[in-house]
């Protein structure tokens, strides 16, 4: 596989602008696209947080993360073989940009070629069986050998089988940590070879970063995002796997399920699914069969490397504005199309007062584009 064709690129004054922006506490793929969207740029963002914030309501304004800090960051990323790539850059993967608020940096260590292989997730239980096992490195090689990419969480079990499946072929990891710390710990040798064998390790969160409990589903988000379909091997009711399923269809992806035995509680999950209506997979044709239409069918979204709208002419939102915003949500999640038909403002006002909220940790978002208050 060769490394993507050229195209538009940040510049290193960019790049660090938008780290900084990114590992700023309350900035998350959605606030971060609206704030790029609003001021043009990440460095005229950064000047605006504190602003925002306050208007917002927040009870304490959080702290921008130094240049030096950002510029550390990068270092460590080169001295560890890897790179931030940005959402709209040649090198970005390109079925993540479909997502609900796909990062707007990713770092990557490998070969980001096999970024362009339509993808296929395999995930499944931790304790998997031998059969499991087996069958999850089965389906990743016979997907391979049919030029698909194979992504995966790296974890034990039925994660690792499917890497190790496609490591010849084209896999990317995804890890719930930083790009330095793997988990578990064991399949840092795994990584290694996946980024030295023509495969991928990609990360959203900073270096240093240990994972935490609450990191996984976000993990799994990405799994599901990167990829046209999703298989599930063996998975224990409520497990991480279903909740990757779960993503993968409220992303539109095509959800798959291994059957198992009804008297093995590893199997729980995936004869659920196939109750629920996922597609039986026996063999990777079942998958391929399923999938191959769907092959350069997608059409990624803008991204922030394109100019923002113009919503100069539009006022700002006043305090009464904001309490017509705020009045209209609570814990319940509802759309934002929603929320303008009610108050009668503007679409760029309401966005903004979302957006204040969103940086005063006052507002959650959900699938679908919907919001709630915290």
């Amino acid at each position: 596989m060769s490394e993507p064709d050229a195209g538009p690129r940040l510049s290193d004054r960019q790049r660090l602008s938008w780290l900084r922006l990114i590992r700023t506490p309350n900035v998350g793929p959605a606030s971060f696209r609206d704030l790029i969207n609003r001021f043009g740029s990440a460095e005229a963002a950064l000047s605006m947080l504190p602003e925002l914030m306050i208007s917002g309501g927040a009870k304490k304004i959080v702290r921008i993360p130094s240049i030096a800090e950002v510029e550390a960051e990068l270092e460590t990323a080169r001295r560890a073989g890897a790179r931030f790539v940005g959402i709209g850059e040649a090198d970005y993967p390109p079925l993540m940009k479909s997502m609900d608020h796909p990062p707007p940096l990713l770092a990557v260590r490998g070969n980001s070629a096999v970024f362009r292989l339509p993808a296929v997730a395999i995930v499944g239980a931790r304790n998997a069986s031998l059969a499991g096992i087996k069958m999850a490195r089965m389906l990743a090689a016979d997907l391979g050998r049919d030029g698909y990419g194979i992504v995966s969480g790296l974890a034990r079990g039925i994660d690792t089988a499917a890497h190790r499946g496609s490591l010849s072929t084209g896999t990317i990891g995804v890890l719930a940590g930083g790009l330095d710390l793997p988990y578990p710990p064991e399949n840092a040798g795994l990584c290694d070879e996946i980024a030295e064998g023509g495969g991928a390790i990609i990360s959203e969160m900073p270096f240093g970063w240990q994972p935490r409990a609450q990191d996984f589903p976000r993990r799994n988000r990405l799994v599901a995002g990167a990829a046209l379909g999703l298989v599930v091997v063996e998975a224990a009711q409520r497990s991480g796997s279903l909740i990757s399923a779960r993503l993968a269809g409220e992303m539109g992806r095509l959800v798959f399920a291994v059957p198992g035995s009804p008297l093995d509680p590893r199997a729980a999950g995936a004869n659920g699914l196939l109750k629920d209506g996922a597609t039986l997979v026996t063999e990777a044709a079942d998958i391929t069969g399923a999938i191959a239409p769907l092959v350069g069918g997608w059409s990624p979204r803008t991204s922030p490397l394109e100019e923002p709208p113009d919503f100069s002419a539009t006022p700002p939102p006043r305090e009464d504005d904001r309490d017509r915003v705020v009045e209209a949500l609570g814990p319940t999640p509802v759309s934002v199309e929603e929320i303008i038909r009610h108050t009668g403002l503007h679409p760029a006002q309401v966005f903004m007062v979302l957006l204040e909220l969103d940086l005063a940790a006052r507002l959650e978002r959900h699938a679908g584009g919907n919001v709630s208050l915290i």
